[in-house]
């Protein structure tokens, strides 16, 4: 019996996702339809589909499954450790200069290696 109610489920969920797309594919079709229209309308017609679409599509398992993992994401990134920005600062002119000097050096190597291959090469 668990077997037709997985079934089940799963048809229902796959209906939802079609719905799901096909309001998608009608609000960019539709946006380009109605091309000559205010940007403002539009764009609310876009905004409002995607939304209902978003609400199809979260009702599934899968949506479901996103969700939560969303939650999930949300709360750990609130437990991340922020640097201050002097620390950023820091970090960003290490790795500037860092940069600087590898590529100088990359630099330097390319014209030795340019002028030995000449020289060997009798160009």
């Amino acid at each position: 019996m668990t077997t037709n109610t997985e079934n089940q489920g799963s048809s229902l969920d796959l209906v939802k996702w079609g719905i799901a797309v096909v309001l998608i594919a009608a609000a960019v079709i539709g946006n380009q339809y109605f091309g000559e229209a205010s940007v403002v309308a539009r764009a609310a017609g876009v905004i409002v589909a995607f939304a209902i679409a978003a609400f199809i599509a979260s009702q599934t398992v899968k949506g479901k499954e996103a969700l939560i993992f969303a939650k999930e994401s949300h709360i750990e990134v609130r437990k991340v450790v922020w640097p201050t920005r002097q620390e950023a600062l820091n970090t960003t002119f290490i790795v500037l200069a860092a940069t600087a000097i590898v590529g100088l050096i990359l630099w330097g190597l390319d014209g030795i290696l340019l002028r030995v291959v000449n020289f060997i090469t009798g160009v």
